[in-house]
């Protein structure tokens, strides 16, 4: 796994109130339950406490994944 697909699991496990270990490779709004409005307010607080950075609402919007929360980070840190 890499660092930023690490990071993502943790920054969503926090959002979600879990493990990182309980978070399956598939984790995304439709397959978890705990991943609800609330939930997705906190990953956007989490996100942008960690990259110290507002981002688009449309970015954020479009998050619905833990592989959508890797690739927001991955594309904030290329640039």
């Amino acid at each position: 796994m890499t660092d930023t697909t690490n990071a993502a699991r943790r920054m969503l496990a926090e959002a979600l109130e879990l493990d990182p270990a309980q978070l399956p490779d598939d984790a995304s709004v439709v397959t978890m339950r705990e991943w609800d409005s609330l939930a997705h307010m906190r990953l956007v607080e989490v996100i942008e406490r960690e990259l110290a950075a507002e981002l688009p609402a449309e970015l954020l919007l479009s998050i619905g994944s833990l592989d959508d929360v890797a690739r927001v980070l991955a594309a904030q840190k290329a640039g």
